[in-house]
């Protein structure tokens, strides 16, 4: 089997080329990335010791996949710009990373007569959905969840809409041209191997920021900490494109919300308490009440559709998978510093 992952030099996408590398033994693997972050090229360096060899490829421009004579039998697009802040000052820039880049992909899927599996993003629900959620979850009578059937009419932010769009855009070529894709629509996904910034990759930065004792600041919603997000680590994700590509049949032509679920509930203030308690540091926090108008409140995903598909659901929980980033960047820590 032979298969791309776009985005392949990213966190995601890096973890998925050396899980799918283990785990699918007869499977050859190409990366594509245009090695545009700063810690893309050290995950090149890994990629590249496991024999998975990537192309720089800007996938943001028209065609740029035309001359790639790996013919894939599986395309698994990892590949966005995910920071939600960026969008609001490189407009262009996001919808060619993330909306072109996908154009791209599906006439490649259409060339090579391959399959799609498509890594979207919980920022497809209107801001305002978060603000109605979250009401409803202060008053703690339901963990209200975002849904396949939820409405996705208002403003959602430009990463978002360039998400939304490229679910509609693969829909219309699975219609036209018959490609069968598999859409898995994704909340925080972290674990070992995430460089985190503070626009994108929240859950690994507080965590280095803990063992390297910088101070935090709670941004927005009065500052105090109490955005609620759900977790879902890396190996776990991983499991299920195992499971999706051994199946595909089964998932095909499905959109699925994929996250950490109700268990893996979490909100600034309660992540901050888990992270002083595994690294032993308190750190002093700032406080600032201004809130983006990209930031959500709330979101937290439905698992009962994927639930139905599959015997899929995460194994790893809040305290486990925040010891195992402790422990990697513990363990690693002269060769990652200089990526945080």
């Amino acid at each position: 089997m032979n298969i791309i992952i776009t985005g392949g030099c990213g966190f995601v996408g890096s973890s998925l080329c050396l899980f799918l590398k283990q785990n699918l033994k007869n499977s050859k693997i190409l990366s594509i990335d245009n090695l545009s972050k700063n810690y893309s090229k050290f995950n090149q360096k890994i990629l590249k010791k496991h024999n998975i060899k990537n192309k720089k490829i800007n996938l943001g421009k028209f065609n740029s996949l035309k001359h790639v004579n790996f013919k894939a039998d599986i395309i698994i697009d990892c590949s966005a710009e995910p920071a939600v802040e960026i969008s609001k000052k490189k407009i262009v820039n996001v919808i060619e990373s993330n909306f072109i880049s996908t154009l791209n992909i599906l006439e490649k899927n259409k060339k090579d007569g391959s399959k799609l599996i498509f890594i979207s993003s919980s920022r497809v629900y209107p801001i305002n959905n978060s603000y109605k959620k979250f009401q409803d979850y202060k008053k703690k009578k339901i963990i209200p969840t975002f849904t396949e059937q939820d409405n996705l009419k208002g403003a959602k932010t430009i990463y978002g809409f360039t998400k939304s769009a490229s679910e509609e855009l693969i829909k219309e070529y699975s219609y036209s041209e018959k490609i069968k894709y598999i859409i898995n629509r994704c909340g925080i996904i972290s674990g070992p191997g995430q460089y985190g910034k503070v626009e994108q990759g929240l859950i690994s930065l507080w965590m280095w920021r803990h063992i390297n004792n910088i101070n935090i600041t709670y941004n927005g919603y009065g500052g105090k900490g109490l955005q609620v997000r759900d977790v879902l680590f890396i190996n776990d994700f991983c499991e299920l494109i195992i499971i999706q590509i051994k199946n595909f049949t089964k998932y095909e032509n499905n959109l699925f919300c994929v996250g950490g679920g109700q268990k893996n509930l979490i909100n600034l203030k309660n992540l901050t308490k888990i992270c002083q308690k595994i690294s032993k540091n308190k750190l002093k926090v700032r406080k600032n009440p201004k809130t983006s108008i990209y930031d959500v409140p709330y979101y937290v995903t439905s698992l009962k559709k994927i639930k139905k598909f599959s015997n899929w659901k995460p194994k790893i929980y809040l305290n486990e998978g925040l010891k195992d980033i402790y422990k990697w960047m513990i363990l690693n820590k002269p060769k990652i510093n200089k990526f945080f």
